[in-house]
């Protein structure tokens, strides 16, 4: 295995380092390292070292749909943004429901080599919400499954709900719940609000996300069991999560890049491109979000990395898919709208875009495979060494995922991944796939 001696960058943006990188660990971190034989030297001064970036929600699309995503153009898209692990997601075809399909899953990622591909297994057959799935053959199978989710589906059903947060206790898993209840949301097409109203477009209120979330924070308390809400979206929903903070009870959150950034007066221009779901909302739950991510409320940032192939966006609106890339400029947006911001530093974009994300889906265990250690001597070296000075116009035609529904096309962003290591393998150097 190649030896990288890293020059000069600033860990977590503190004072500037060296590190090597060796037989898969961070062998030595100090100032004036020499280079030993068969070191390849990366020249880092100016550059921010973060440990590997984990996303926990990216939608791969293989099994069924590789006509927008595989498993192996998802993890070049990963490594390209600075992740060195992540969660696919259940809603493929077929579904990931058994142990069979999540080990294929998780054999594809490692036969890719870009980053760890941990499977998300689904709540319910065929995410039907109607009868729990093989939850305890998928923890036990290769895959070791502790994340759960219907995702792109709520499971609506409060007895399925508690079912699935009792079962899961045995094994420390947790439920991922995609909040959204069905009849408050039917045929919504985007935000309900002021620009619903004016564009004549049905809306999905804001209460449609925040009562599910409140009554499965009730069920978490009550069973006693963990429970994680993806993509908060509204105000309403973090002051719900911060309650449930405060009781103690076992709730964590994530936000996605798309839902600190943008919000609902992009729809008036009916470009299929910014329709997601959760819609995009207000500029006031847009800095409701970023002020939860950055106390803490919301404890990790996640891509919810949605391909589509061109004829699914490419569309009237009212036909498109929902969804977004996300991967490629996770990072850029964090720094755009938390770190040049003053919300947070470099440090804590490491707690919120790896070390929150590994912990609870608990892939954060010491030892060779770890994901989202510390950058410290003798962890697992998995790195990003990322550009914050660079500042530049996106361009999705040179993507490496295999779908280009970015609604970044043209806009200026900040930051650029210049290197990723996957246990001490470089996966990108100088901002390119090795």
């Amino acid at each position: 295995m190649t030896s990288y001696l890293i020059k000069n960058a600033r860990v977590l943006g503190g004072e500037p380092q060296d590190l090597r990188l060796k037989d898969g660990v961070i062998a030595e971190i100090g100032a004036g390292l020499a280079a030993a034989d068969g070191d390849t030297v990366v020249q880092a001064e100016g550059l921010i070292a973060l440990p590997g970036l984990v996303d926990l929600h990216t939608h791969l699309r293989e099994p069924g749909r590789e006509d927008a995503e595989t498993v192996l153009t998802g993890t070049r898209a990963a490594a390209r943004g600075g992740f060195t692990a992540v969660h696919a997601m259940a809603n493929t075809f077929p579904v990931a429901d058994t142990a069979g399909v999540v080990e294929q899953v998780w054999r594809l990622g490692r036969e890719s080599g870009y980053c760890d591909v941990q499977p998300v297994g689904a709540v319910t057959i065929g995410l039907e919400g109607k009868q729990l799935a093989e939850l305890g053959t998928m923890a036990d199978s290769a895959a070791s499954v502790r994340v759960f989710s219907d995702d792109g589906k709520c499971v609506d059903d409060a007895v399925i709900m508690r079912r699935a947060l009792e079962y899961v206790k045995a094994f420390g898993g947790v439920i991922a719940q995609h909040a959204q209840e069905p009849r408050l949301t039917e045929g919504a097409q985007m935000n309900e609000g002021t620009v619903s109203g004016e564009l004549g477009l049905r809306g999905w209120p804001a209460v449609a996300e925040e009562s599910i979330i409140a009554r499965d924070v009730l069920l978490a308390a009550h069973v006693g069991s963990r429970l994680h809400v993806c993509h908060v979206s509204t105000a309403g929903s973090v002051e719900i999560i911060r309650w449930a903070k405060s009781k103690g009870w076992d709730v964590t959150a994530e936000v996605t890049p798309h839902h600190l950034l943008l919000t609902d007066e992009l729809v008036r221009s009916y470009d299929p491109v910014y329709k997601v779901n959760p819609p995009l909302r207000t500029e006031a739950d847009v800095l409701a979000l970023r002020e939860a991510l950055a106390d803490g409320t919301i404890d990790a940032v996640a891509t919810d990395h949605a391909p589509h192939p061109s004829e699914d966006k490419d569309c009237e609106w009212a036909a498109a898919a929902m969804g977004m890339v996300g991967l490629e400029t996770a990072l850029s947006v964090v720094q755009q709208t938390m770190v040049d911001t003053g919300l947070m530093g470099w440090a804590d974009v490491a707690q919120r875009m790896s070390h929150r994300p590994a912990a609870i889906s608990g892939i954060n265990q010491a030892g060779p495979t770890g994901q989202g250690r510390p950058v410290s001597v003798d962890e697992p070296a998995n790195l990003v060494l990322v550009d914050p000075a660079y500042r530049g116009a996106v361009n999705p035609d040179s993507f490496a995922t295999r779908s280009r529904n970015t609604p970044y096309r043209g806009r200026d962003l900040p930051g650029r991944v210049v290197a990723t290591f996957l246990r001490g393998r470089a996966t990108v150097l100088d901002g390119e796939l090795v």
